[in-house]
């Protein structure tokens, strides 16, 4: 291995491959490995698919003569990726700590000069790393539902802009984002079958961001707070249900206009402060047609 330097470590897994996939089990853990080595005061740096995150460093930028070792997180330690990283990294100590073992005569595999497996042929398995990630700060749910093209509107109709504005001020919020559709589904798993359990749904909801009608009335009925956006340039019908609710929706004043993050960003702050109260006392109470005008209308006529 040559002379010895200090210990420096670089961490790698498959999420730092230019078109790496990063899962949520991957990162947990590289960072539980990186919390490990951290408190024992060893430098170290993650390098990062560009794909994943845009603030490096990434494998292509890093040197590896800077590091002393190559610590490869998760995954199977098989393949030419992996390959690859032993002919770049090879005056490096290389280890792999949390992999799945599936070939004793794969080259990558054979590569590591250390490989503490969470699974091989023969051997009895570990808990895998990603239990032991630092526990999380606690980030709110958040449904999101987005309302169809409505041709309806003619030139009114901003759906797409608006759509696109939300999903660049939604991406940066540290939350759990969760996709709420309200159309049902007797047969598709991925849809809900009856009322009841979209109900169910939204209402383990922190938040429900929406542009649409029912993403803020089915919201508002379970006592969740929402961020609703008329796509509709000038407000229409979910701007009406913010007046009957009394409830804000942000509006478009102009056929350019999207949402403004500022004001986006007010709502949602306010939905998670004294929001949460004001949707529980708005939840469950009836004001519509069906207060005895329906019925009035029905036995009248």
């Amino acid at each position: 291995m040559g002379t010895r330097r200090p210990i420096r470590v670089v961490l790698a897994g498959w999420f730092s491959f230019l078109h790496g996939e990063a899962t949520a089990g991957d990162v947990g853990a590289a960072e539980a490995v990186s919390a490990e080595i951290g408190a024992h005061g060893i430098a170290h740096d993650i390098v990062w698919s560009p794909h994943f995150r845009s603030r490096g460093p990434t494998l292509e930028e890093v040197d590896p003569a800077a590091y002393s070792h190559l610590v490869f997180v998760c995954g199977p330690a098989a393949g030419e990726q992996v390959t690859e990283l032993h002919r770049r990294f090879a005056d490096c100590t290389r280890i792999a700590v949390g992999v799945s073992a599936v070939d004793p005569t794969d080259p990558a595999l054979r590569g590591f000069h250390a490989v503490l497996p969470r699974d091989a042929p023969g051997r009895e398995p570990h808990r895998d790393l990603a239990a032991d990630a630092p526990a999380p700060a606690q980030v709110p749910v958040v449904g999101v539902t987005a309302a169809p093209g409505q041709p309806e509107y003619r030139d009114r109709a901003a759906h797409a802009r608006v759509h696109r504005a939300l999903a660049d001020w939604l991406v940066a919020k540290d939350c759990a984002r969760v996709p709420l559709d309200t159309r049902l589904d007797a047969v598709d798993w991925l849809h809900c079958a009856r009322p009841g359990q979209f109900d169910a749904l939204v209402g383990r909801m922190d938040l429900v961001v929406t542009t649409r009608l029912h993403g803020l009335v089915l919201a508002l009925r379970n006592g969740v707070p929402a961020v609703a956006v008329d796509p509709v340039v000038g407000g229409a019908k979910v701007a009406a249900q913010g007046r009957v609710w009394d409830w804000p929706v942000l509006t478009l004043d102009g056929p350019d206009a999207a949402p403004d993050p500022d004001r986006l960003d007010r709502l949602w702050r306010w939905c998670l402060a004294e929001g949460r109260a004001q949707a529980r006392a708005r939840a469950h109470t009836p004001d519509g047609v069906l207060n005895g005008l329906l019925t009035e209308a029905l036995l009248g006529g």
